[in-house]
């Protein structure tokens, strides 16, 4: 019956960085984040908050990105930490590793890079750290 306000719908543009600003140094956002410029830096959401980060297609990042929901469809240099959701449009470029809950790929995108299922990632880590508890118990 009562909405809340604060939740960031599909598309939802809080934040606009237009085509002719370059931002160099880290950008913490919450809700919606839109990029056709150019950042050098970090792109990291504020933890607990819903967050969306939208690439559009002449926008570019250089560094790490790190929100529940990502959808690339410019250049990326630079590690992808989705929570959520991971969207590669086919206009995305993306070099880096892509760690991802859900993603989707569209034909023409571009990885060079691994995707990596962040469940499958905290499996191989547990059990690195199971191996090596047992290995010093053992030992």
């Amino acid at each position: 019956m009562f909405k809340n306000k604060t939740a960031v719908h599909d598309g939802q543009v809080d934040t606009l960085i237009g085509p002719q600003v370059v931002i160099r140094g880290d950008l913490l956002f919450s809700g919606g984040l839109h990029v056709e410029g150019r950042i050098i830096g970090k792109v990291i959401a504020q933890e607990g908050q819903k967050a969306t980060l939208t690439l559009a297609e002449q926008g570019s990042i250089e560094g790490e990105v790190r929100a529940p929901v990502v959808i690339l469809n410019g250049q990326l240099s630079g590690d992808v930490y989705a929570s959520e959701r991971v969207e590669l449009a086919a206009m995305a470029r993306v070099q880096g590793n892509v760690h991802y809950q859900v993603v989707e790929m569209l034909a023409g995108s571009v990885l060079t890079g691994r995707l990596i299922h962040a469940e499958a990632h905290a499996e191989a880590g547990a059990l690195a750290e199971g191996h090596l508890d047992a290995h010093a118990a053992l030992g």
